[in-house]
C-alpha cells in the first residue's frame, strides 16, 4: 500500500514539472537552492520519502519498490502528467524504478551520486550494523562522523569556504530520528535495478563525484551504459552530495539540461 507523503509543491499548474527525489539521511530541503533557481521556470515538487523528513517514522524496512510505488501514486494523485526527475543517491534508486515503470511519463532525468546496482557483498558486513546502531542510539559519536564522511567528499570537508555547508548538514544528521533505521535497511538491502535501465526512455544526465565512495564513478558509468539516452558528467573533486557540495556549478548545468540544452559536453 502506498503512503501519503509530505510534499513541498511550488504549485504552478502551467509550468513543466521538476520532481525532486532526495537522498537518504537528508530530505526535500536538499533541493532548496535548485527550487529557488527554478522559480518561474518549473513547478518544483519535492516529496519526502516514507519514514523520512516530515513523514512519520515507520518500522521494519522501507524498500525501494515501496518508495517507487509511493512516487507513482503521488504523480497520479497530483495529476502531474509528464515530469522531469532530479534525484540524488537513494532518490536515484527510486527514480530509475519510476522511469522504467512509466517510460512515457518521464521526459528528462538527472541522477546525482546515484547507481542502479545492489550494495556489493563486501560492503554489507559494514553497512548492515548501521541501521541497528541508529535504532539504538541515533546519530552520535563515530556514526555521526561516518555519515558526514559518506555524504561529503574530502575536498568539500577540508574547504573553509564550505565549512558552513558541512556544519549545517552534520547538525541535520545529529537530529535525525532513530526511526530512520527502516529506510536505511531498505537502501542497504536494495536489489539491483540494472536490468530496468534499458526500459528507460528519458534523456538522462548522470552526475558523478570523483570522491564519491558511497556510489563510486564506475557505478555512474554503469548507468550511462544501461540507459539508452544518457550522458555522464564527472566532477573529480566532488563527493557524494554533488548538488550540496558544488551548487554554483551543478545547478546551472541541471537547469540547462532540463530546459533542453542539447549541447553534449
Amino acid at each position: 500500500m502506498s503512503a501519503e507523503l509530505f510534499v513541498a509543491d511550488s504549485g504552478e499548474a502551467e509550468l513543466p514539472v521538476m520532481l525532486c527525489l532526495h537522498s537518504l539521511f537528508i530530505d526535500h530541503t536538499m533541493f532548496d537552492e535548485l527550487a529557488a533557481a527554478a522559480a518561474g521556470r518549473f513547478r518544483v515538487v519535492r516529496p519526502d520519502f516514507r519514514g523520512q523528513g516530515r513523514n512519520p517514522d515507520v518500522t521494519g524496512i522501507v524498500t525501494m519498490d515501496q518508495c517507487a510505488d509511493d512516487i507513482v501514486e503521488l504523480v497520479d494523485r497530483m495529476h502531474l502528467g509528464t515530469v522531469h526527475i532530479v534525484a540524488q543517491s537513494m532518490g536515484g534508486d527510486v527514480a530509475v524504478r519510476v522511469a522504467a515503470r512509466r517510460p512515457e511519463q518521464v521526459e528528462r532525468m538527472v541522477l546525482l551520486g546515484s547507481s542502479a546496482r545492489e550494495e556489493p557483498a563486501e560492503h554489507l558486513e559494514a553497512f548492515r550494523p548501521i541501521a541497528d546502531e541508529v535504532a539504538r542510539k541515533g546519530f552520535v559519536d563515530d556514526l555521526l562522523d561516518t555519515t558526514t564522511h559518506i555524504m561529503f567528499g574530502e575536498t568539500c570537508r577540508n574547504d573553509p569556504a564550505r565549512a558552513h555547508v558541512v556544519d549545517h548538514w552534520r547538525a541535520h544528521f545529529a537530529g535525525l530520528s532513530k526511526g530512520l533505521a527502516a529506510p536505511i535497511r531498505g537502501v542497504v538491502e536494495r536489489p539491483s535495478a540494472v536490468d530496468l535501465l534499458p526500459s528507460i526512455r528519458a534523456r538522462t544526465l548522470v552526475v558523478s563525484g570523483g570522491e564519491d565512495a558511497a556510489r563510486p564513478p564506475a557505478w555512474s558509468a554503469e548507468l550511462v551504459a544501461g540507459v539508452p539516452d544518457a550522458e555522464l558528467w564527472s566532477l573529480p573533486t566532488t563527493g557524494h552530495s554533488v548538488i550540496l557540495e558544488s551548487p554554483d556549478v551543478v545547478i546551472p548545468r541541471v537547469m540547462a539540461f532540463l530546459e533542453g540544452d542539447n549541447e553534449r559536453r
